[in-house]
């Protein structure tokens, strides 16, 4: 009798563990099952020293708009890529941060990009519309320009903003929804990493 109440209690604390795992996880939406497994970040910052950064990898697509974009063309820019998807929640609620921060460091040398993974074209549109977002989004269907990130800072949450420095090199990551003031600091850490 007592193995088998140790067993019962075993179980419930492997279903109770179970159920924290499925919470912490950001929810899919009807358009994608595959989002399931993306676990929404805690707002950790990670900003390298500038000899600790390396070379950010290739990232090329179809922006969302219908254009094309090169990561390699920001180059002498910091580049600012945030990775979210429509459905994930704290992404809804960082967009209007990320277009605030975008409109008020356009002017001083700083790129926004967005990142649309695991999301359709038409659910991505619609979140873009719905923000107000002015700054070029590429569309990750797949997941796979993300994953290029895997050997330096990956974005391993939705949403994650990585942020790259001029030289064109991974500098500094936060996962999980950013503030502005958190997204600001970061970009002068990178932008003037002797000042900070």
């Amino acid at each position: 009798m007592a193995r088998a109440l140790t067993m019962r209690r075993g179980g419930a604390v492997l279903v109770a563990a179970a159920a924290l795992l499925l919470t912490s996880a950001c929810s899919s939406g009807p358009d994608d099952a595959g989002s399931a497994g993306f676990v929404a970040g805690d707002g950790s910052i990670v900003v390298l020293a500038p000899e600790q950064r390396a070379t950010a990898p290739v990232i090329t697509g179809t922006t969302i708009d219908g254009g094309t974009f090169d990561l390699a063309d920001y180059r002498g820019t910091v580049v600012v890529l945030n990775v979210w998807a429509s459905w994930c929640a704290p992404c809804r609620a960082e967009a209007p941060v990320l277009e605030q921060a975008w409109q008020e460091a356009a002017d001083h040398g700083v790129q926004f990009v967005g990142l649309a993974t695991r999301d359709s074209p038409v659910a991505a549109q619609a979140f873009i519309d719905r923000f107000g977002i002015t700054y070029p989004n590429v569309l990750d269907d797949a997941g796979l320009l993300q994953l290029q990130f895997r050997d330096t800072l990956p974005p391993q949450a939705i949403p994650s903003t990585v942020v790259i420095d001029a030289e064109g090199r991974v500098a500094a990551r936060i996962l999980g929804k950013a503030s502005e003031a958190s997204l600001r600091g970061v970009i002068e850490q990178v932008r003037d990493p002797a000042g900070a």
